[in-house]
């Protein structure tokens, strides 16, 4: 396994920990423990958003870390990547609307949204994992560089 970068240890660590926190938060409201759920659903949001604040920060200041496997299996690398990034998009709008549909008392919505948003971040949590095992566990990491050229290559 080698040695493995902090920041993306950590942050990877803490989606991993957000989506097994949604998991408990479905099994609460499905046993209609509603505070317990809306506690471990809260903590969930902290430990997506704590991920965020840390990729956010090791993008602005450090840079991103281009695929460094081989090049017959870049491509199929940045689709995933692609993949990854549209459900990662999709899941923080679900998922702050659907935290607010709850504590605002919108139970109609939050109950129709909030399964889909919950998949949706399951999907996003199990996709960062492959994205930070193939960056930092299976291969060596590329050069860290700007968020673009990570990505594309240009």
């Amino acid at each position: 396994m080698g040695n493995v970068p902090l920041l993306p240890t950590i942050s990877t660590l803490f989606i991993v920990i957000s989506g097994i926190l949604v998991a408990f938060g479905w099994y609460f409201i499905y046993k209609r423990k509603i505070e317990i759920h809306k506690k471990l659903m809260i903590s969930a949001a902290v430990f997506a958003v704590l991920f965020f604040v840390i990729y956010l920060s090791r993008t602005i200041f450090i840079g991103n870390t281009s695929f460094g496997g081989p090049e017959h299996l870049k491509i199929y690398y940045t689709i995933f990547l692609l993949f990854h990034i549209v459900l990662a998009t999709i899941g923080a709008i679900l998922g702050v609307r659907t935290i607010w549909f709850g504590l605002k008392n919108v139970l109609d919505k939050h109950r129709k949204l909030g399964p889909i948003t919950s998949i949706v971040w399951f999907f996003t949590a199990g996709t960062g994992v492959v994205v930070y095992f193939f960056l930092y566990v299976f291969y060596k990491g590329g050069e860290t560089t700007s968020l673009i050229k990570a990505i594309f290559g240009f």
